[in-house]
């Protein structure tokens, strides 16, 4: 693969890019939008299963494309996908932001509810994002620059996990996992980037009305049950109105793929809780791996430490 390395390859977004997202019919997906609307001669692809809901954009501008799109739905990715490249012949940055939380005890979610949250967060990421390598690889190389940014909506809770959304949060880990595998895939040469956004509390509808509610089991009734907690203070709309404003999240998110010959991060946390809370995380995480470290270090052969190096080549 040569000396560079995807981490260090800079990029730079056409002044006139085309951008693919889904889940536009609110929040941040909506928030994005209306900023890629305002810098022409940026173009937008918003997507929405409801199309509808996409009414807050102009009717008339030839610069944006308004699509239906169901990310669970193979068909209709496909068909999405298909449309935006007879529009506009290319796609420079897609953003997977499609999905809902569900909220609850995972004991008493059903696999119905459970596969559904899981399908739409995480598997509607992936569908979006393999017709991204090839058009980002093959059709963008065609009519431009080639390559572009995937940016993925993952969240602080794709970095750990918070009672009472754990499968939420399975699908943002899985996400995360994802992202950043594929992002070792690509090659230096094809000039694909990959961008997890990982918010923490954002002010829009998806901690209330975009999130489908698990009935509470009997045994995690009591109210200083930790989900009960965590529960309490989403409700609360004083703590609400501390979060981060949906417009700042993506104006955020146009700089970071307007890179302007810097790299894009893969990982971005997004708001003093986000960023104040992964520290955290980390250096309890480390100091726990010190504790277990005579543990860990007796299981394999010493020659093992070698495979950190080889690995190391594969960023």
């Amino acid at each position: 693969m040569g000396s560079t390395t995807k981490s260090s390859v800079p990029y730079h977004l056409p002044s006139d890019a085309v951008w693919f997202i889904t889940g536009c019919s609110s929040g941040i997906g909506k928030a994005l939008s209306t900023v890629i609307a305002s810098h022409p001669p940026q173009r937008l692809v918003c997507t929405a299963r409801d199309p509808t809901s996409l009414n807050y954009l102009p009717e008339t501008s030839h610069g944006i494309l308004k699509l239906a799109l169901d990310v669970t739905s193979q068909s209709s990715v496909d068909a999405a996908v298909a449309t935006a490249l007879s529009r506009f012949g290319r796609v420079d940055v897609f953003v997977n932001n499609a999905g809902y939380a569900l909220s609850g005890d995972a004991e008493n979610a059903s696999d119905e509810d459970a596969r559904r949250c899981v399908e739409a967060d995480f598997w509607g990421a992936v569908r979006v994002t393999r017709h991204a390598l090839r058009v980002l690889r093959e059709d963008n190389a065609v009519t431009g620059q080639r390559g572009g940014v995937v940016m993925n909506m993952s969240s602080l809770g794709g970095r750990l996990g918070f009672p009472g959304t754990a499968f939420y949060h399975a699908s943002k880990f899985a996400m995360e996992g994802f992202s950043e595998a594929v992002a070792k895939e690509v090659r230096p040469e094809w000039n694909i980037h990959f961008c997890l956004i990982e918010p923490g509390g954002v002010q829009t509808n998806y901690a209330t009305t975009s999130t489908k509610h698990i009935p509470v089991h009997p045994a995690y009734a009591a109210e200083d049950t930790p989900a009960r907690v965590l529960e309490r203070y989403i409700a609360d709309e004083e703590n609400r109105k501390r979060w981060s404003r949906a417009e700042d999240v993506a104006e955020t998110m146009f700089r970071i793929a307007d890179a302007k010959g810097r790299k894009i991060p893969l990982r971005v946390p997004l708001g003093p809780d986000a960023w104040g809370i992964i520290k955290a995380e980390f250096s309890r995480f480390l100091a726990e791996l010190e504790e277990i470290k005579p543990i860990s270090l007796g299981v394999g052969h010493k020659d093992q430490l070698e495979s950190v190096e080889f690995l190391k080549t594969l960023d």
